[in-house]
């Protein structure tokens, strides 16, 4: 009986060999091979097609929030740089959101300057500034002129990381970019660059080595051919961060960037880390800066003459690897705020701090724009997003709709019947 079967079996298939096929078109039968799925890539389409995907947290927590600048003419319309998701972008003071740096290069942003002379230019720095171990980068500066309809990418493409960008308040052609340059690395777009045709080319002004980037500056507004600018020798590895060195240290220029004096009167002799610098808006030629240096030489420090005699009046300063602005409130010379984990202020010009106060705040406080019109008006970048008060930080209204936010890790457990993100 299994014989039987087996010859059957064996003529029908020697038929069908035998039996003549129509030949099917060639472009037809290369159709059918594309069109058929492959069954060992389990990545194809198809397997994700009756998947949905929906948001499921979280509802109330942010991202980091890098720099914030509000268009001086409308109050209401303010852009947030975020470290991990573009620029956004209000026009109804916080009460909605429209992402308007979502299709560029990079996800991940340093700082953002709106042009004095005309706040719809907008200048983009991409890579964030600060030195942790997780942290974007960026593939150079962006330009719209549009108010982040349009972007155009200007170039510095190997900074990765910016650290301010300064626009000459004369002339809005002339822009200064302190790029720090890889931070894993040497070599990159590394050092302070200026540009006197509106981004289509770039000079290096200042060039300190392929270890040594610029991590700020700043233009003295009264006199803006003085350019002060701070050198930052740094390398993140694995196991460690050097955040500092021999080739740090604060630069000025009285002629815009054609000669440039590295500056010591009264700042710390030892080897010095990040500087920060803020020029007050409240009073000619006063200028601060937050110094880490070696020798307990770390601290506060204040100029009179814009950046040319220092004095040290106090030891504050921020965690330096990750934060890096002062900001001075711009109707009192004497007020100034250091952006750290727990924000302090002081009001004698840096000599005495006190904690402004994170009352139903998150902490890790990055930026600080005050309202030139009124300074109990604040509005605060942190790690948990955008923040505002209206009583100089006694109070402050979280921005819960600002969908951006840090993923680390993510894992989920075996509960039944609802298991656990």
């Amino acid at each position: 009986m299994r014989l039987a079967i087996a010859i059957s079996s064996l003529l029908s298939c020697l038929v069908a060999q035998e039996a003549p096929k129509p030949e099917a078109p060639k472009q037809e039968a290369r159709r059918s091979e594309s069109a058929k799925p492959d069954m060992n890539d389990p990545w194809q389409s198809g397997t994700f097609a009756s998947f949905r995907l929906r948001a499921i947290g979280p509802a109330l927590m942010s991202g980091r929030v890098n720099i914030i600048a509000v268009h001086p003419n409308e109050p209401a319309t303010w852009y947030a740089g975020v470290a991990s998701s573009g620029v956004f972008k209000t026009t109804n003071a916080g009460t909605t959101w429209t992402p308007i740096f979502q299709n560029e290069g990079t996800y991940s942003v340093g700082d953002l300057a709106l042009d004095p002379a005309n706040p719809n230019t907008i200048w983009v720095g991409t890579g964030e500034h600060n030195n942790q171990r997780s942290v974007g980068w960026g593939d150079g500066v962006y330009r719209s002129d549009d108010g982040g309809r349009t972007w155009r990418n200007m170039g510095l493409k190997d900074s990765q990381h910016i650290g301010r960008i300064a626009i000459d308040p004369r002339d809005s052609n002339v822009v200064y970019v302190a790029a720090q340059g890889p931070l894993w690395s040497a070599g990159g777009d590394r050092g302070l660059y200026k540009t006197t045709d509106g981004g289509k080319t770039w000079n290096k002004i200042l060039q300190i080595s392929d270890n040594t980037g610029v991590s700020d500056v700043a233009i003295d507004p009264a006199h803006p051919d003085v350019i002060l600018a701070a050198a930052h020798q740094r390398r993140r590895h694995v196991w460690t961060l050097i955040h500092g060195g021999p080739e740090s240290g604060l630069h000025k220029s009285n002629d815009g960037g054609k000669t440039w004096k590295k500056k010591s009167g009264g700042l710390p002799m030892g080897e010095v880390g990040r500087i920060g610098l803020a020029f007050s808006p409240a009073k000619k030629g006063l200028v601060y800066a937050t110094v880490e240096a070696s020798e307990q030489g770390s601290g506060l420090y204040r100029s009179n003459d814009s950046g040319e005699s220092w004095e040290r009046r106090s030891g504050e300063t921020g965690q330096a690897m990750y934060y890096a602005h002062i900001i001075p409130d711009p109707n009192v010379a004497d007020r100034l705020y250091t952006m750290t984990v727990m924000v302090t202020v002081s009001n004698d010009g840096g000599r005495t701090w006190s904690p402004v106060g994170e009352r139903a705040k998150h902490v890790d406080t990055h930026t600080y724009w005050i309202d030139p019109k009124n300074s109990d008006h604040i509005i605060a970048g942190c790690d948990g997003g955008i923040y505002e008060s209206w009583d100089r930080g006694a109070i402050w209204r979280h921005m819960t709709n600002l969908s951006v936010t840090q993923f680390y890790n993510v894992d989920v457990d075996n509960a039944s019947p609802i298991y656990n993100v």
